[in-house]
């Protein structure tokens, strides 16, 4: 499947600068961001399924809130996080389809081996590899997407690729909650798993990997940067360091709340995991699809005017999404939480595109997937890794005053983060147009 037509490139006006880009709609290009979207979607089922299985593993394991939170949170994150980066190099250097295919199937391995765990440690070993595995996904595919899309596209096409994060999520919390229902959690794990090994050889012979900068017609692509150089060349960039500590504490927030929302409905409300699941997941689903594609295409179009509508917009959205939320905490009425779950999924998923479309957009052509990896390791360090872990700890403490309300008091100490992390978007806005500009050949 060819995936690039040489034509002559042509020079658009965007905001006040001028850049030179590639318009081509390229062949294969859609085929190869649907395929994308399912992998980045099975990651996520993978990924989220353990939060809506978090009571039953709790009640048969006899685990605590914290160990729940560092299996939800830092055992996975720690080695997603770290991996990524040199994994990240690495697909700048070789073939990103092969990187991504052996992920997947390493992955999905994981997650079935889950529902073997006899104890924590076994369970936490688990989590491990499926961290291990999920490390190779999303630095390659963002690279691969950033030479497939030009750039007035490309929010768009990462948008696209970040639907796979509400999918995912919404299968992993439908499927789990109702196969486990029926089932019991350890099917649960070894259901959803397996499959991904399918979609895995899928991938690797139907996606061709694409010449890197031909989006922008750069020069020759050129692999002898060294690891240290890469690194300093990524981090030097303002915007770019402001964009990952935005997400960062946005993912504090989100990850630590998305982890720890089905339990707080279940104890709360005293409702099974399948009612949770079947709440959580259409809700979740439109506020999440509509926020992405949202932020991603909106941003796009108004870019045309000014650019640093990439990080204003991420900004205002974080800024909007706190009152629904804190009022879905505080509510003593379930009726309040289900007419106003839609808001905070909405725009809470606004950044996500847009941010990952300024990373790509910012780095220099040979570096992109491994600065995909840096701002995933600053993301999820932060977020993945504290955000569940912090809640589950700060549930503990409050559960003797709050009782089962603890959880949700829990999350409400967390998210007023939101403001921090849209400040960092704002200062990105400040040196966005003028490393914009800079050379990224």
């Amino acid at each position: 499947m060819p995936f690039l037509r040489r034509e002559t490139p042509r020079v658009r006006r965007v905001g006040e600068s001028t850049e030179v880009e590639s318009q081509s709609a390229l062949p294969g290009a859609r085929t190869a961001l649907f395929l994308l979207v399912v992998v980045y979607s099975i990651n996520f089922v993978d990924r989220q399924i353990l939060s809506v299985l978090i009571e039953p593993i709790k009640a048969d394991l006899g685990l605590s809130d914290t160990q729940l939170g560092l299996l939800t949170g830092f055992a996975f994150a720690i080695f997603y996080a770290t991996l990524g980066v040199p994994i990240g190099r690495l697909a700048d250097r070789v073939n990103r389809v092969n990187i991504i295919a052996g992920a997947a199937a390493l992955w999905s391995v994981m997650t079935a081996l889950s529902g073997l765990a006899q104890n924590f440690w076994q369970l936490a070993a688990a989590r491990v590899g499926v961290g291990v595995g999920e490390a190779g996904c999303t630095p390659p595919a963002h690279s691969m997407i950033a030479d497939l899309f030009p750039a007035g596209r490309r929010a768009s096409a990462m948008s696209i690729y970040q639907l796979g994060v509400p999918i995912g999520s919404v299968v992993g919390l439908m499927a789990g909650g109702w196969i486990n229902e029926i089932w019991g959690w350890r099917v649960a794990f070894m259901a959803v798993g397996l499959p991904g090994l399918l979609v895995a050889l899928v991938l690797k012979w139907v996606i061709q990997d694409p010449p890197r900068g031909r989006s922008e017609e750069a020069a020759p692509h050129d692999p002898s940067v060294g690891f240290g150089e890469a690194l300093a060349l990524i981090w030097k960039i303002r915007s770019f360091r402001n964009i990952s500590y935005g997400m960062g504490l946005a993912g504090l927030g989100a990850y630590g709340v998305m982890t720890w929302f089905p339990a707080f409905l279940m104890r709360t409300y005293e409702i099974g995991s399948g009612e949770a699941a079947s709440w959580l997941g259409p809700l979740g689903l439109l506020g999440g699809v509509s926020g992405t594609l949202l932020g991603g295409f909106l941003t796009d179009r108004l870019s045309r005017r000014d650019r640093r509508w990439y990080t204003w917009l991420p900004s205002l959205a974080l800024v909007l999404g706190l009152p629904a939320l804190a009022w879905i905490l505080l509510t003593e009425h379930f009726a309040v939480v289900i007419a106003l779950l839609v808001l905070p999924n909405l725009f809470g998923s606004v950044h996500t595109g847009p941010s990952f479309a300024m990373v790509q957009s910012l780095a220099p052509v040979r570096v992109r997937a491994m600065a995909s990896a840096i701002i995933l390791l600053v993301t999820n360090l932060i977020g993945l890794g504290l955000g569940p872990l912090v809640i589950g700890a700060l549930s503990e403490w409050l559960e003797p005053f709050y009782g089962v309300r603890s959880l949700g008091y829990a999350m409400l100490v967390v998210i007023p983060l939101n403001l921090w992390a849209a400040s960092h978007y704002w200062l990105a806005s400040r040196s966005l147009r003028s490393e914009l500009d800079a050379d990224k050949a």
